[in-house]
This record gives structure tokens, C-alpha cells and sequence, in this order.
């Protein structure tokens, strides 16, 4: 359905640092770069995953949201979401929900959810219809 998304951030190198550290399990790198200003000013950053040459999720210099938004990242198995709870707790990330099966979404609803350093929640999570 999407194609790519993006969302502004108080700090864009700080966001950076936590999605490529914390997702990294799902293959999350910098793909693009684009400057905004002079050197030295904050740069739109489109990340990527699984190396495609596509940047799909965009980090964009911006304000303080007043209300957070709800990111899933399809993570292909249950051991990849427990990665990235492994790598949110390296990180030093709050952890909303740990690692476990949402019932209430579905039987097979494998999900780690996370606040993000602009107060996102993000959440790695794993379909499966065992």
C-alpha cells in the first residue's frame, strides 16, 4: 500500500542513531542523504532495509509532534522482533511491551513495541498463523 513514509523529528541524527541501532536486526541502513541548508545544517535522511536500493522510511528536521504516532516494521520472524528488543535495550530505548504474543490482535501476533527519542511508538512485529 505505501510506497514510503516519513515524519519530522526533533533531532534527526539522534533518530538515526536509534532506528539504524535498534532495527538493525530488520536490515534498517542510511540509504540517502539530502542536505537542507548550508554544511553543517540538518539533513533529510532516508533509511532503507534488507540493503534494497529504495529509502522507504524518511527522518525529516521538524518540531515537537503533540501527539504520537504508530510505526510496525514487518520483522520475518519472531527471532528477528526479539533482536531488536535485544538491540532497543542495548540502545538504552524504553520499552513499551516486550517481546509476546498479542492475542488480541491475532493468534500469531509476535510484537516488540518501543518508544522512539520523539516520543514515537514503534514496534517490530511478526505475522504468523500457527
Amino acid at each position: 500500500m505505501f510506497d514510503h513514509v516519513g515524519f519530522p523529528c526533533g533531532d534527526v541524527e539522534t533518530s538515526v542513531a536509534f532506528y539504524t541501532a535498534v532495527f538493525a536486526p530488520l536490515g534498517f541502513e542510511v540509504g540517502l542523504r539530502i542536505p537542507t541548508g548550508p554544511p553543517g545544517a540538518p539533513e533529510v535522511v532516508g533509511l532503507r532495509s534488507g540493503g534494497g536500493a529504495h529509502a522507504d522510511f524518511w527522518l525529516a528536521p521538524g518540531h515537537g509532534v503533540e501527539q504520537e504516532l504508530h510505526l510496525a516494521f514487518a520483522a520475518p520472524d519472531r527471532a528477528a522482533v526479539d533482536a531488536v528488543h535485544e538491540a532497543a535495550l542495548a540502545h538504552g530505548a524504553e520499552v513499551l511491551h516486550a517481546p509476546r504474543i498479542f492475542p488480541e490482535y491475532h493468534p500469531g501476533y509476535y510484537a516488540v513495541f518501543l518508544r522512539d527519542p520523539d516520543g514515537h511508538n514503534v514496534e517490530a512485529v511478526h505475522h504468523s498463523w500457527e
